[in-house]
């Protein structure tokens, strides 16, 4: 049955066009129980190739008997988290939810879908807007929302009659009082949610998981205090956005000072500028990540100083609950809130100041004598909320609160620290102390101190290995999950057997090289299996090289729009832990057929030059091709070979030539002005069997390491150019932005008194001052320096070439004007496109899919993969700081180190030896007596009352190194 819907439209040029929308009904539909008898359901299922999913035995009841769950849009959004568990099966999803899902959050919408793909889960999604019984039009003067709970109220009724031979009832859960109300009325079997998960009576955590926006302790609360500033109004946001009044950014915490936000934004004047939002009242309720609109305060709110390190774990000891202090309390409170603020005088601005002191964006400059922009939130435009790994507050253990199972409202600490506290209702406070949560927040009331959340579920101890490592994964948002099924589908049929054929992989069409001939060879680390790359160099008579770099032809196993391409697109990366890899790609892929392993044939993309023998490129050719490397070489064996003047094998004469042509591009990638910048990395050395760190050193690098660096810096730059020739609009490209001057004013002032001037010009004047920049009395200074420069840049960043001017292409920190990543594959999924528009730049006939050619697409793409690359990066750091407290737990070393960063209540330190930073505060927390050092503005120093000590950047320390080895804490 055909219905046409006609309606009326103004388009952008103003003109009214009649649109119509054609609705098809069908009798067909089926009902998904795997046992239905209804001629219709019983013919389908004999022409499907699978089994409907929903089962014949159901989950019993004594209210309801054997039923199907049918939640409304309502139930979905805010209890997503239940529903994702495995025990809650046998749900029947109506297409007029997903379509109000698709509408209210693509995230619920993702997540949903992604349950209906697992057939474990016996998810069914019934089509009931059109089925030709079910379809409701929608009444005069009714709302759409009214009219999709009567549509979801009349196929439940359906699905009821329909069920009933097979003594099957549908069970609509909602928490819409009225919805609720109406379908008893109408005869269908409805209840809340927590009165349907009492049937689940062997699973009481299902209770504590609901979704809470109404805790109400007002006992806890000040009363005196009026809670926090509404916020404007979307409308009221865009008109001051519009009218230059409001700024917008993405809210960042300070990683030591929770209390001290900032966002990063262009002003009217075209300069991008950090606004300061200080203390929880300026935030207004906006957590980290939130994209937030700031107005900027009267300049004499203006932040003169730097950020303290707060030491208290429990934030209601930094955030005094009553405007005066308690004289008991010795002034400390104030003190605390003074340091968290960053002020230097009352404990907190009162927001006294009159609309029109307030500053204007187009009123700040650079004047270092006005200050720091300081701001507050006035609005939130979109909520960057998710799981939040956590454990339960320590002083609501200690009050004994945990011996009652009565539900109870707690509160819980988030391991990131940027995170304020949120309070959940819990029957499990005592079984849940001591152990790793995850948790999500579901509002936060003006009227609450912190936002209001639900218990998601437990992860294991705190402090057991596989704990926090979970806990580092789930924070830094890594997906860890094994392969599913469907990815698992997608591998080579012949699995680890698989081997070469010419006639399969184009060799014997011409359209794939045989290289095999050729003195191939890897350079990897230790126990690499993942190996990416492979490279050779070979003498021409002309006295000039043949230079190749050959790279996995991974997208010869990964095709567009497979589930193995979906997935690899969703992880974008290879996480690289102390102990473990969270692979792109299923092992069978990255560690084997894809990986250039010596002595076996294997597929590769390679680029290849004529080069002279000052390394100029004379010629470049790309191709696919079959290789069959002769060496898989570590860095130490290929170093060994070129310095062991007695071999004269090909393959070490290919890595000498490699090794002199190396040295020639990176003399002249140095004199266009490539940065040599720095970073402390360390490698662990864990016992076999339980995995526990036994040793720890700095990783060193060798001539071998720059060797395989610059050829695959010039593949990547070779393959810029040539992808960005044929696809102008949507190359897959990566650019370093040149960093803004003020971002090296706090590294300026603190080099003054040593007499170093870093010019930041320019690259290349930033690389010749760094190469200057040395301290004959202390030769690690220079690898400190340039340690800390690295912090003063911008990140690198992927984008679609269609988004930027060619000028904004260029790479700082490389000193090329167009950059790409291509080398990785196994390990990058930018690598994958990459090689896909790289085949398709050298081969018309070459299949790929419409992304190639998406400009939306591909940028949407490029957001992922930043995502992922930073959050890679982050967790690989995170696993390094698990590891050392498990070097140094129960260990106390003394060792030295230098100061990195100087706040008003303590300093950072840079241990060399181990790779490690952490803060030294000048006042132990609780401590009455004053600090040993106080901050000095004028010299951003820490000084000593007698003036006979001081703490300055750059500064040569030794320290004392401990564990922190609290059950529960937050660091």
């Amino acid at each position: 049955m055909l219905r046409n819907k006609s309606f009326v439209k103004r388009t952008r040029k103003g003109n009214v066009v009649r649109t119509v929308k054609e609705h098809y009904l069908r009798d067909d539909i089926v009902c998904g129980l795997e046992s239905c008898q209804h001629a219709t359901c019983a013919q389908a299922r004999s022409d499907a190739a699978q089994a409907a999913p929903l089962s014949a035995t159901p989950r019993d009841s004594t209210t309801w008997g054997p039923h199907y769950l049918l939640p409304d849009t309502n139930a979905l959004v805010n209890q997503i988290d239940i529903f994702e568990r495995p025990i809650i099966n046998d749900v029947v999803v109506l297409s007029t939810v997903l379509d109000e899902l698709r509408a209210l959050s693509i995230a619920t919408y993702n997540r949903v879908r992604a349950i209906v793909r697992d057939p474990a889960r016996r998810w069914f999604v019934f089509s009931n807007e059109h089925h030709r019984a079910t379809f409701v039009e929608r009444a005069a003067g009714e709302s759409p929302n009214d009219r999709n709970d009567r549509a979801i109220r009349v196929a439940a009724r359906w699905l009821r009659a329909h069920l009933e031979p097979a003594a099957v009832r549908p069970v609509l859960v909602t928490n819409d009082e009225g919805n609720l109300r109406a379908a008893k009325a109408d005869g269908v079997d409805a209840c809340r949610m927590d009165e349907y998960l009492r049937v689940y009576s062997e699973h009481p955590e299902l209770l504590d998981m609901m979704g809470n926006v109404s805790i109400t302790d007002r006992s806890a609360e000040d009363p005196a205090w009026a809670g926090y500033p509404e916020h404007l109004s979307a409308v009221q946001v865009q008109a001051g956005l519009k009218g230059g009044l409001l700024l917008q950014g993405t809210l960042q915490i300070a990683p030591y000072n929770y209390l001290e936000g900032s966002i990063y934004t262009a002003f009217p004047d075209g300069k991008d500028r950090r606004v300061l939002v200080v203390g929880r009242e300026h935030m207004n309720r906006a957590v980290q990540g939130d994209r937030v609109a700031v107005q900027i305060l009267p300049k004499s709110q203006w932040r003169r100083a730097p950020s303290a390190a707060l030491v208290d774990e429990d934030e209601d000891a930094v955030v005094p609950k009553t405007g005066v202090e308690k004289e008991s309390d010795g002034g400390q409170a104030a003190k605390r809130t003074r340091l968290a603020d960053g002020s230097a005088g009352s404990a907190a601005a009162e927001d006294s100041a009159d609309e029109s002191e307030f500053a204007k964006p187009s009123d700040v400059t650079d004047d270092p004598s006005e200050g720091e922009p300081t701001g507050r939130v006035v609005g939130v435009i979109r909520r960057n909320w998710r799981s939040y790994c956590a454990f339960l507050d320590p002083n609501y253990v200690a009050k004994g609160a945990r011996a009652s199972n009565a539900p109870a409202t707690v509160s819980v600490l988030a391991m990131d620290r940027r995170i304020p506290k949120i309070k959940i209702r819990t029957r499990q406070a005592a079984t849940l102390a001591g152990q790793r949560l995850v948790v999500a927040i579901d509002a936060w009331p003006r009227e609450s101190r912190y936002p209001h959340g639900h218990f998601v579920r437990a992860l294991g101890s705190a402090g057991d290995k596989g704990t926090e490592t979970e806990v580092l994964l789930l924070e830094h948002d890594v997906p860890f999950q094994p392969f599913t099924q469907n990815v698992r589908a997608d591998l080579p049929a012949e699995g680890d057997q698989w081997l070469f054929d010419a006639e399969r992989d184009q060799v014997a069409s011409g359209k794939r090289r045989d290289l095999r001939a050729l003195n191939v060879c890897s350079i990897d680390p230790p126990g690499c299996t993942d190996i990416d790359d492979a490279l050779h160099a070979v003498e021409l008579p002309n006295g000039n090289f043949q230079v190749g770099v050959h790279i996995a032809d991974v997208t010869s196993f990964v095709k567009p729009g497979t589930a193995m391409d979906i997935e690899a697109a969703h992880r974008s990366t290879t996480v690289y832990l102390v102990d473990r890899r969270i692979d792109m790609l299923p092992e069978l892929l990255g560690s084997n057929l894809c990986s250039l392993m010596s002595g076996i044939e294997r597929l590769a993309f390679s680029c290849v030059w004529e080069l002279d023998r000052d390394a100029n490129i004379v010629d470049v050719t790309f191709h696919k091709s079959v290789i069959h490397s002769k060496a898989s070489l570590t860095y130490d064996e290929a170093q060994a070979r070129i310095d062991d003047p007695t071999q004269t094998d090909p393959i070490t004469t290919s890595i000498r030539n490699l090794n002199m042509l190396a040295k020639k591009l990176r003399r002249r990638r140095m004199d266009a002005g490539a940065l040599t910048l720095s970073s402390p990395e360390v490698r662990f050395r864990l016992e076999n069997d339980s995995q526990d760190p036994v040793d720890v050193e700095m990783k060193a690098l060798k001539e071998t390491n720059a060797l395989v660096e610059e050829f695959m810096l010039l593949a990547n730059i070779s393959v810029a150019a040539k992808i960005y020739e044929h696809f102008p609009d949507s190359a897959l490209l990566r650019r370093h932005p040149e960093p803004p001057a003020q971002s090296f004013d706090n590294l300026q002032h603190a080099l003054q008194p040593l007499g170093i001037q870093l010019e930041t010009g320019s690259s290349l004047a930033l690389a010749r001052s760094l190469d200057r920049a040395v301290l004959p009395a202390d030769p690690y200074f220079n690898n400190l320096l340039r340690i800390l420069t690295t912090r003063c840049m911008m990140q690198a960043q992927y984008f679609c070439s269609g988004t930027l001017t060619p000028d904004e292409f260029r790479h700082y920190g490389l000193a090329t004007r167009i950059y790409t990543h291509f080398t990785s594959p196994i390990r990058r999924y930018a690598d994958v496109m990459v090689h896909r528009l790289l085949h398709a730049s050298i081969d018309r006939d070459a299949l790929h899919g419409p992304e190639l050619t998406d400009k939306t697409k591909m940028n949407e793409q490029c957001d992922v993969l930043n995502h992922r690359h930073r959050m890679a990066q982050q967790a690989g750091r995170a696993s390094v700081e698990l590891y050392t407290n498990l070097f140094f737990k129960g260990k106390t070393v003394e060792e030295p180190g230098y100061v990195t960063q100087i706040l008003q209540n303590g300093f950072s330190v840079l241990i060399p030896s181990y790779g490690i930073e952490g803060v030294v505060y000048t006042t132990a927390k609780d401590s009455q007596a004053p600090a040993a050092l106080e901050y000095v503005k004028s010299d951003n120093a820490l000084v000593s009352a007698d003036a006979s000590q001081s703490i300055r950047l750059f500064q040569r320390v030794r320290v004392m190194l401990q564990v922190d080895d609290k059950p529960v804490s937050a660091n």
